[in-house]
């Protein structure tokens, strides 16, 4: 099994210091970074050595949101979940538009959060009902984006990505390689001008393209 490589930002040191001590005594984890700020982790993390970053929003300096855009703008395919007790739509929208892919809480208990970090990597979409309700609000009161076409084929595949599908289970259950899902995800970014997931999702969610009640 592949270790997964976590970076950590978060200003307590308590919390990033007991997830910190988590992931490295648990088989297929790994902390290769651990920084209590944004500007921080902008000026010392090895981000081609990162799997997924835990990224909190409220932090002196530069703010999680903030970091997680110019971290993009480094790497486009890095995994960020926001991990943090801010639950309002607004930080939620701000956080994924600037290209986090998963919301969890601080409380998720820690088991949940390993699930969920894994999840991400897998090329999930981890958040909790509540947060996906909200998300699915957040995208529904701002203006679409005017965006080219998706292909019956594109909407398939986004439609099982909003139920939470990797892109493995998506290839078995279409019966496609997991390459061609990815080449077909890519098109459907550039169509879409989004870098994420769930990005892509909301946005064919905003457009009602996809069903609510198939997610």
């Amino acid at each position: 099994m592949k270790t997964i490589k976590v970076a950590i930002v978060e200003d307590d040191n308590v919390i990033r210091n007991g997830i910190e001590y988590v992931l490295n005594n648990t088989p297929g984890f790994e902390c290769v970074g651990s920084f209590n700020s944004g500007d921080a982790a902008l000026k010392k993390m090895i981000i081609d050595d990162v799997d997924v970053v835990l990224m909190d929003i409220n932090m002196p300096g530069i703010s999680g949101i903030d970091c997680v855009r110019e971290l993009r703008k480094r790497r486009s395919d890095l995994n960020i979940l926001m991990l943090t007790v801010y639950e309002t739509s607004e930080n939620i929208f701000k956080s994924l538009t600037a290209g986090a892919s998963g919301y969890v809480l601080k409380n998720t208990p820690m088991d949940e959060l390993l699930k969920a970090i894994k999840e991400l990597n897998e090329g999930g979409a981890p958040m909790s009902n509540e947060i996906a309700r909200k998300v699915i609000k957040a995208f529904q009161i701002k203006p679409a984006e005017e965006t080219e076409e998706l292909s019956k084929r594109e909407y398939e595949i986004v439609s099982e990505l909003a139920k939470g599908l990797t892109y493995e289970e998506i290839a078995d259950k279409l019966f496609i390689s997991i390459e061609t899902v990815r080449f077909h995800i890519k098109n459907m970014y550039s169509k879409l001008h989004v870098h994420s997931r769930t990005q892509a999702v909301m946005k064919v969610f905003q457009q009602g393209h996809v069903n609510h009640n198939d997610v």
